[in-house]
């Protein structure tokens, strides 16, 4: 039976290494069975600690009760954008789920969270005693959280912030915790208006259901230099919505026609209009793998930021679409992007 006895190799590609986690798996699934059957979690470790680390060393795993199987393996980036899209095409190579084994790429919500009751340094981590204080300004699409429990004045401020996480992560799943919370601080002392945690994913819900439709955000602002710019961006703007989509599309548009501010008027402003909707047209027939996030124009020229699947066919279709821009030399850079820098002003 081959054992994984090495790390992945930092100058190789994640592919390389889901490749080689995903022919182990086979091998490996009859050990692995009488492991978990027999409650083996040390040899357990022993055997899956090394096959993850072979895909990214940073991943981290662990078995959860499955939804429709026994049990879930989990491999996530626990919070870490650089390696969310690593993780995902993991999940995405994994064979079906069976009776026994299902798998994802983040923790996902526990419907018995409540009633977990966990060793966290050395004190009963009961879920059902604790306690957030929730904040939710309108038109925010964020929650903010402040945690606490009985046993929070006996740890120190890492420890009871990461046994917060890990709380949030099992009553409304890693992703929605990505998504819907803003701020989380752990504290010694309850919140005045603290509610039972049990509440958390219902104002989640409440909230999400006023970000249901498509929204877009204008704004304004000042480049380096001092410029007036204009910016529309997706809102809520967040990568966790797009999770394969590391590669970065960015598209320069110089126009001629601009007002004293450099912001575009007249025939150029309805060029950049024509050319976005043909653009949205060819992504719309992308098959889900690409999304517009952002543009923003400012001292004569437009930057339109796609992000994408790098395994589709985005950057061949914008490469083909400025062909036909006749004010000025358009420019396409494509480059890795996981944590989507490039519009970090406007992620939500």
């Amino acid at each position: 039976m081959r054992l994984f006895g090495r790390k992945s190799d930092p100058a190789s590609e994640p592919s390389d290494g889901i490749e080689e986690f995903w022919s182990w798996w086979p091998e490996a699934r009859p050990e692995l069975d009488a492991m978990v059957a027999a409650g083996e979690a040390d040899r357990l470790a022993e055997w899956l600690g090394p096959a993850v680390q072979v895909v990214h060393p940073s991943l981290v795993w662990e078995i959860a009760p499955g939804r429709t199987a026994d049990q879930a393996l989990v491999v996530t980036a626990a919070g870490d954008p650089e390696l969310r899209a690593v993780a995902h095409r993991w999940a995405a190579a994994a064979p079906p789920a069976d009776a026994l084994w299902e798998f994802h790429p983040s923790r996902q919500a526990n419907p018995d969270a409540v009633g977990l009751t966990l060793d966290v340094g050395g004190y009963g981590f009961a879920l059902d005693k604790l306690v957030l204080g929730l904040r939710a300004p309108h038109g925010n699409p964020r929650v903010d959280v402040v945690a606490h429990h009985p046993i929070f004045g006996a740890l120190d401020e890492e420890t009871r912030t990461e046994a917060t996480l890990l709380a949030l992560d099992w009553l409304l799943g890693e992703d929605d915790v990505a998504r819907w919370l803003g701020e989380i601080s752990a504290v010694e002392f309850p919140p005045i208006d603290a509610v039972p945690a049990v509440h958390l994913p219902s104002v989640v819900a409440d909230l999400a259901a006023d970000f249901r439709e498509e929204q877009w955000a204008l704004l304004e602002g000042e480049t380096g230099t001092g410029a007036r710019l204009i910016a529309t961006a997706r809102y809520p703007l967040r990568p966790v919505d797009y999770p394969l989509f590391d590669q970065h599309i960015a598209i320069t548009l110089p126009y001629l026609h601009r007002d004293p501010d450099g912001l575009p008027t007249g025939p150029s402003l309805e060029a950049l209009r024509d050319f976005e909707e043909r653009l949205a047209g060819r992504i719309s027939k992308l098959n889900g793998t690409a999304v517009l996030a952002a543009h923003m124009s400012a001292e004569g020229q437009r930057v339109l930021h796609v992000y994408a699947d790098p395994a589709g066919e985005a950057a061949i279709h914008a490469k083909e679409l400025i062909i036909s821009w006749e004010e000025g030399r358009p420019r396409v850079d494509v480059a890795g992007d996981p944590a989507w820098t490039a519009v970090a002003p406007f992620l939500s």
